[in-house]
């Protein structure tokens, strides 16, 4: 399949998926190793050929102030345009050869709707990199009411932003680790991790539902004073209401440190509502009251979650708070698209 997100250039072209910007010749691939120059166009080597696919809360991307208690159909394809050293995906993300089944977007939609579910998640390895096929399912996603949702990376382009907004509803965007150039180089390789506060605004400014997470690393991703300047950020580009979740991290792939201790994620947990972040939660950890969802106007409880399972207590249908009327922004099913 002729990707689109690409230009020529003389005798080679230019990738735009990813900011990477990938100049390929005659027969060579991108560095995610699924978008191919060959016969003269880039070919989208995964188009078609998911590479496994799942039932999941939405709570488990995680999407936390959209749609509570949905359930989505996730899927993703082989390659990706990171090398993280520590990916809990590795088997699909870090080959670099076309994997899965043949299923097209309209097989993948009546997948979705024989089971029911309420969306779809674009997930496992890095969405962007088979944005082409992501858009097809997503335009068709929404024709059957079913909305769309990256868990991304953040390494977007200009370019693939623009095909996004024609389909996506939300994005959880993930920081790896300290959002610093050489923790990034060194265990990512990626030299420009700024780049991801791009995507970010982007984003929002396309009128995406945006989402952060951060997964905290002992030993070398774990930095408070990076986790500052992270949130500082994020906080200037998306306000204070943004959510923010800070990640377990569990040993995998080609890192072996130790399961990330809770206290160090609390440690986070508390910087961030220190520097004024209302909602902001501990995830792949069972802690109640870093779960939870409270109103910043008066406090009180509006969605407790056990895990994955989210109950909301004191929302009105248009998201504000039964008790103070604050609206929090948190979206619920009733505003899903039809």
């Amino acid at each position: 399949m002729e990707a689109s997100l690409y230009e020529k250039k003389g005798d080679r072209i230019r990738c735009t998926a990813c900011e990477r910007y990938c100049y390929l010749r005659e027969g060579q691939s991108g560095f995610c190793g699924v978008r191919t120059f060959k016969n003269g166009v880039l070919n989208l080597d995964v188009y078609n050929y998911p590479s496994g696919y799942n039932v999941d809360p939405i709570e488990k991307k995680p999407v936390l102030h959209m749609y509570p208690g949905s359930r989505i159909l996730s899927f993703g394809t082989s390659g990706c345009n990171f090398a993280c050293k520590y990916c809990q995906n590795y088997e699909m993300s870090q080959r670099k050869t076309v994997e899965g089944e043949y299923m097209t977007p309209e097989k993948i939609i009546k997948i979705a709707r024989k089971l029911q579910v309420d969306g779809i998640a674009y997930t496992y390895n890095e969405p962007t990199i088979f944005m082409e096929f992501a858009h097809d399912v997503g335009i068709l996603a929404h024709k059957q009411g079913l909305f769309n949702i990256f868990v991304t990376n953040g390494y977007e382009t200009p370019e693939s932003m623009e095909m996004a907004a024609e389909f996506l509803d939300a994005m959880t965007i993930d920081f790896k680790g300290n959002a610093e150039e050489k923790f990034y180089n060194r265990y990512i390789s990626v030299m420009h991790p700024d780049l991801i506060y791009k995507t970010i605004e982007s984003a929002l400014n396309h009128g995406i539902h945006t989402e952060i997470t951060d997964l905290v690393i002992p030993e070398i991703g774990d930095n408070l004073d990076a986790a500052e300047k992270m949130i500082a950020k994020i906080k200037d580009i998306g306000g204070e209401y943004m959510p923010v979740s800070f990640l377990r991290y569990h040993p995998d792939y080609k890192l072996s440190l130790p399961y990330t201790p809770l206290e160090t994620l609390k440690k986070h947990y508390n910087l961030a509502k220190s520097m004024g972040m209302h909602y902001v939660y501990l995830g792949n950890v069972r802690e109640e009251n870093y779960e939870n969802t409270y109103c910043p106007g008066c406090g009180a409880l509006l969605i407790q979650r056990h895990g994955f399972d989210s109950t909301i207590i004191n929302l009105n249908s248009d998201g504000s708070c039964t008790h103070c009327g604050f609206q929090t922004g948190i979206l619920l099913k009733t505003d899903i698209i039809q």
